[in-house]
């Protein structure tokens, strides 16, 4: 038999490390670009919002790929992120940072309908939350690679180069996902037994159907709200990781540039290990006879419980307690996120995940932008402690909700 569908998600993490490695440069550099530019901390949090705002029109890009197809459709999606990340060399002022950030939210926007598409259409359930696991790593490992990236170019050239790398590197994978991705069908190189294996462990109440359903057919769902809410709730960790944390060390802790690059990957290195727990978790009690959905269901609540050591993250003094804490929140966050992540291609049928899944992703980064406005309006006043407190709380919430709303497909 052969392995197809595990170089096709190999592939697929490559995406998710370039994603989130252009998202990330700039939060790695805000405190050179911030004082070069001139840009205090509420315009900051336009920029951080102006991109949570075009991430928010990603049901456009999942229906889009419902409609295009993963092949074609992700790929114009990731040649346009990566143009416009190496068009940052030309922002000046926070206006024009914002605009490049809305554009290049709309753009990346794709990567999660996307990774849920593919996981849907190449993956037996039994290894859906493997898979995206898997393919969720990339999310954490495009963070880690940005704060030495970032500190090489600007110590080498400047900021700028940091953002033609990143888009450089997009355009290359762009090149790779034409040449090889093609569904299970199709795909030239598949064995007609992995084939067979695909299409046999997959729900038949959840196979495509000739009619595709609207985005206002699909927002009328119990199930859609049962993950698009805790989504809300869970996201602006990791708005704080990627967006703030830089910004935090470098005013609370008085870290330079080089610290950070030191130290800042690391709660992204813990988030990697929790994008495997949650679904190891998941899958170990369905083995032990609990339905797949409780099991996503317990393994969301055991992130929420971890994510509580999250509050503490402003009281203490001690930069080291706090970037221990900091990488608890990412182990736990991955946990709980890529198991609500996951629960799309478990309550949707194959036409429509995608759609779904932009759907919920809609709601993450609704969270993601309130909480970053709320930041950068109120941090100057009350600090961050607050905020920690918050984001150790939250989680707790989406775990109740993901218990009442959300109803297994009969």
């Amino acid at each position: 038999m052969t392995r197809i569908r595990w170089t096709i998600i190999a592939l697929f993490v490559g995406a998710m490390v370039l994603n989130y490695l252009a998202r990330s440069v700039l939060g790695v550099a805000a405190p050179v670009v911030l004082e070069e530019q001139g840009i205090t901390s509420e315009q900051y949090g336009w920029i951080t919002g102006a991109f949570q705002l075009g991430i928010m029109l990603q049901p456009l890009a999942g229906y889009f790929l419902d409609s295009v197809g993963l092949r074609v459709g992700f790929a114009i999606c990731a040649a346009a992120w990566s143009l416009i990340t190496m068009a940052h060399v030309f922002a000046s002022g926070w206006l024009s940072f914002a605009a490049l950030r809305g554009l290049l939210g709309l753009a990346e926007g794709s990567a999660q309908p996307a990774g849920q598409k593919l996981v849907a259409t190449w993956f037996p359930a039994r290894e859906r939350g493997t898979a995206g696991g898997i393919y969720n790593i990339g999310a954490s490992f495009g963070a880690v690679f940005a704060p030495p990236l970032v500190a090489w170019a600007v110590l080498a050239y400047s900021w700028r180069a940091a953002f033609v790398v990143a888009g450089g590197f997009g355009l290359l994978w762009v090149m790779l996902w034409l040449f090889w991705y093609q569904s299970p069908d199709r795909h030239r190189h598949i064995a007609e037994n992995e084939r067979e294996l695909i299409a046999s462990g997959q729900e038949a109440h959840l196979a495509a159907t000739e009619r595709r359903p609207s985005i206002a057919q699909i927002l009328r769902r119990r199930n859609l709200w049962g993950i698009a809410l805790p989504r809300l709730l869970a996201d602006p960790v990791w708005g704080m990781l990627s967006f703030w944390m830089p910004l935090y060390l470098a005013r609370v802790h008085r870290f330079d540039l080089t610290q950070i690059a030191i130290f800042a990957w690391l709660p992204f290195l813990a988030a990697d290990l929790g994008c495997l727990f949650g679904p190891a978790v998941a899958s170990a009690l369905n083995r032990r006879g609990v339905d797949l959905v409780d099991a996503r269901r317990f393994a969301f609540t055991l992130g929420a419980v971890m994510m509580t050591g999250m509050a503490f993250v402003g009281m203490v003094s001690s930069p080291y307690v706090a970037i221990a804490l900091l990488c608890l929140g990412g182990f736990a966050h991955q946990t709980l996120s890529v198991t609500v992540i996951t629960m799309a291609s478990d309550l949707f049928r194959r036409n429509e995940v995608a759609t779904a899944a932009s759907l919920a992703g809609l709601a993450a980064n609704l969270g993601v932008l309130i909480f970053s406005l709320l930041l950068g309006g109120l941090v100057d006043r009350v600090g961050y402690e607050p905020f920690f407190i918050v984001l150790g709380l939250l989680d707790l919430f989406g775990a109740a909700l993901l218990w009442t709303l959300v109803r297994k497909p009969a």
